[in-house]
This record gives structure tokens, sequence and C-alpha cells, in this order.
């Protein structure tokens, strides 16, 4: 992964005015500036600029957390009935997304806002620049294509996160202020921008050599484009592009164990569609995986980062489902004394999933190389099962066959048949929870099963007892409404 995750940091352009208000960092580092005009004129250009909007994912320009790897888990995990955030975390506005309390002035909102218009703005100016180069054109075509995968990744994001949010597919050339202000634009356009990008990004590559592993493929074209139509309910669409996944000659399977979908010596494996990359010692910036920080607390005597909402959650999993003890920890090997240190408080179990166990001793997770899992096929086979039951109005074997396959690999009995389309869908959701706790779905699924759902869940956690039908969606952040005349706030907020 040399070519992805050793990329230099290179602003192309001034950039677009919502996606760097108030990321002031980004001008104080006048060495890094590069006009586009200057810098897009060979393939090595070309290849570092791609580089570089994939290092919008696992870093940050003004050294936050990263987008994936914390920042996004920040507002889909503690907003959901899954997360709160650590008992020693002080900062208000992490507190505030677990408490369903958070204001448009939240400054962790309006991080994530900032980040996905700031990879946004990268793949913009990488897919005008890179046609006009000189170079191989099957590598040029490769390029722009990951790029628009990309791009399509980050305004599924935003318009998932935020609703209607402005479009914008190319660096703003103009000097006059009131040019950069755009108003936001109608979900359904941006989503048909992002189908349009995505439908080219699946004549990518399927695979790729060593150096470029963890690369967007037409595989993760596919997969992505299938969670579209899934999530605008067009089951048929998102059918036809799981069975391309599933029967296109990619490869793709689930990890006989499921620890190994979560550990540094088997990244980029074949349940692993589409991965951020994170690696050990990189020398750059921030590029580490944040969520592997629960063995951190053991030396420090501080909680974890972020902690399951309550025990509830880990009493989800049958004693023989696999992924639990996968997923969760309540004891730590301590060397000193040759045993292991139970831990016995409300906030236990901990989150286990990222750790890294490769590194000793444990507790430097600061230098975690886990990779965090955006697609896995594990994924693709529970969005085939509710697709298949929505279509049908109730599961057919081929539903069942899906959803057991996730099942049988964490060793749970095979649902039994017969069960209606509505309890049938509420297995499914529940199958999802639990697969995926951490890796930024379970927000997303409840939202997407309607507001009633995601309030009623919320409800259930004492903390979240401030839900309201407004979460549904997060505000627009306060800073780019200010700045920005056109932009007008979502319903709820003030």
């Amino acid at each position: 992964m040399k070519n992805l995750s050793t990329y230099k940091i290179i602003l192309l352009a001034a950039g677009l005015i919502i996606s760097i208000t108030s990321c002031n960092k980004l001008s104080e580092n006048p060495k890094s500036v590069i006009e586009s005009a200057q810098f897009y004129k060979t393939t090595s250009d070309a290849t570092a600029a791609v580089n570089a909007i994939y290092g919008t994912l696992n870093s940050d320009p003004a050294g936050d957390f990263p987008l994936y790897g914390r920042q996004l888990n920040l507002l889909v995990e503690n907003a959901s009935d899954n997360q709160l955030y650590s008992p020693s975390n002080t900062n208000p506005d992490v507190r505030a997304l677990g408490t369903e309390s958070y204001i448009t002035s939240n400054s962790r909102v309006q991080k994530v806002w900032q980040q996905l218009y700031y990879g946004i703005n990268r793949a913009n100016i990488a897919i005008d620049n890179i046609p006009a180069i000189s170079m191989d054109t099957t590598l040029r075509a490769r390029l722009i294509r990951e790029s628009k995968f990309i791009r399509a990744l980050l305004y599924f994001n935003l318009v998932r996160l935020y609703g209607d949010v402005p479009l914008v597919l190319h660096n703003p050339n103009s000097t006059n202020i009131e040019d950069l202000f755009i108003a936001r634009t109608p979900q359904d356009a941006v989503y048909t921008q992002i189908i349009a990008d995505l439908k080219d990004a699946t004549n990518l590559p399927k695979g790729y050599s060593t150096t470029d592993l963890g690369r967007a493929t037409g595989g993760a074209a596919h997969a992505l484009l299938a969670k579209v139509y899934l999530t605008r309910q067009d089951w048929n669409n998102s059918l036809a592009q799981i069975n391309l996944v599933v029967n296109g000659g990619y490869g793709y399977a689930l990890f006989p164990n499921y620890y190994d979908a979560f550990q540094k010596a088997t990244k980029n494996g074949p349940e692993h569609i589409f991965s951020v990359q994170y690696e050990t010692n990189l020398g750059e910036a921030n590029s580490i995986n944040d969520l592997s920080q629960s063995f951190t607390s053991f030396n420090t005597g501080t909680f974890p980062i972020d902690i399951p909402v309550d025990n509830s959650l880990f009493k989800l999993f049958s004693a023989n489902d696999t992924r639990r003890a996968v997923t969760f920890y309540d004891s730590v090997y301590n060397a000193a004394t040759g045993k292991y240190v139970v831990f016995h408080n409300a906030y236990t179990p901990y989150f286990n999933k990222f750790v890294d166990y490769s590194l000793s001793p444990l507790s430097s997770q600061t230098l975690s190389a886990v990779n965090y899992p955006v697609l896995r096929y594990a994924d693709v086979l529970l969005m085939k099962a509710e697709a298949l039951n929505e279509i049908s109005g109730g599961p057919t074997s081929d539903a069942y066959t899906a959803i057991n396959q996730v099942r049988t690999r964490a060793h749970i009995a095979n649902l039994t048949p017969g069960l209606g389309q509505a309890d049938f869908r509420d297995s499914v959701f529940l199958e999802r929870r639990k697969e995926f706790i951490q890796e930024g779905h379970r927000w997303f699924d409840l939202v997407r099963q309607g507001g009633t759902v995601l309030v009623d869940a919320l409800h259930k956690i004492p903390a979240k007892s401030a839900a309201s039908s407004k979460n549904t969606l997060f505000p627009i952040p306060l800073i780019e409404i200010q700045q920005n005349p056109k932009l007008k706030q979502n319903p709820g907020y003030n």
C-alpha cells in the first residue's frame, strides 16, 4: 500500500469556501500550496493527486482525527443506540453527540462536513485536470474513475448525514466571493450524480498488484452502488448490483474466522471490498485508526475513547456467537503479573474490534495498522437478503441463504424458514447491528427504516431521551450558514 499510505499532503488549489471555512491551518503552510496549472504535468503528478484524495479518508489537514477511523464514527455511532462517549471525555461537543443534544455550532458536526468537502474538492480538481495530461490512456482513465468513486462515497455520506447539500463538481475559478456561495441541491440531484460517478467507476479493474492493494475496484463500485440503491429503496437495481458483486468473478468471500476481518495480517483479504488503509509508522500526521485505542486506557488509568451504550449491546449476542469476543473485551493481560485483569464497572465490556494485536505492548495502539472496512462482503450478503425480502413481499430461499451465510460464519443457528416479511426484515437489521458494531452502519440503518424507528430506539436509552425527528439529519454547521447566505438550516435546528 505504499502508493496510498505514503502520500504527501498537497493542497492543489484554493478550495471551496464551504469545505475549508475555519480550517485555518490550511492557509498557514504556503510551502504546500501548488497551483493546479503548475502541478498537473506528468504521470507522477496524476498518481500523487489521486493518492492525496485517498489521503483525505485517513488523515486530516489540520491534524485532527481522521474521517474514517474516528470522526465519522463520532457522529453515526455515538448518535445511535450502539455507543456513548467515554466517561473520561470532557469535550462537550462529543458528549452532546451521545445525548442527542448537539447544536448547529457542534465542532464535530462541522469537522465532518469540512472533511467530506475537502476530499470532494481534491477529487474535483483531479477529475478536471488529469484528462489534459499526456500519459498512458488506461492509467489516466483508471485514476479518473478512482477519483469519481471517492467523490461518490463522500457525497453519499454528505447527503445521508445532512440531506440537501451543495453539489459542487468543479474547483471554483472565480475571484468573486459571491460566486462561491452555493445553495443546497435537492437530494435527488445529488444521488443522480453519485450514481453517475459510480457507474463509471464500475469500469475499474477487478484487482491490483501488491503495491496498489486498497485502491477502489470495479467490485467496490458495484457494492457501493448497491448500497446507494438500497438506501433509495430501489430494490431491483440494488439487487442487480449485488448480483454483479457476487457473480462477477471478483473472488469475494467471507473470512472463515470473523476475527480476521479486523487484523493487520489479513487486511485487504477476500472479504474486504473497500477499506481505508492504515499502516504503522507512516510518518504522516494522524494517519492512525483511532478506534483502536481501547488498550491505551489500561496503562493510563482512563476509559477508552468510546464505550458501548450499556451492557444490553453485549447481551444481544448468544454465548456461542464468535462475533462477541471479537467485538468486546472485559479483561487485559498484565505482563508484569502474568495474569488477566478483569474490569468490573458499569461501562464494561469495552470495544475490541479495532485493537491491533500485532503490536507489543498492546497499549501502543497509537501505532495501529488495522484498516477501516467501508465495504465488506458480509454487507453485500445482508443487503441481498434485505432486497430479496422487499422485492418478493417476504423472504425467498435465496434471502435465507444470504443471511445464513453470515450467521453460519458467526457459529449461530440458521434462521428458521417461515418468517413473514416484517419479521425477516427485523432479523436482517438485527444481524446488521451485531455484524457491524463500530463500523459506521447503525445510525444509517436506523434512519433508513424511518424517523420513528430511530427515535424509538434512542428513547430506550436514558442518555439519549432528548432524541426527536430532527435527529434523522445533522444540522448544517453554523459557520457554513454564517459564511454562505444561500444555505438554509435543517428543520428543528436554530
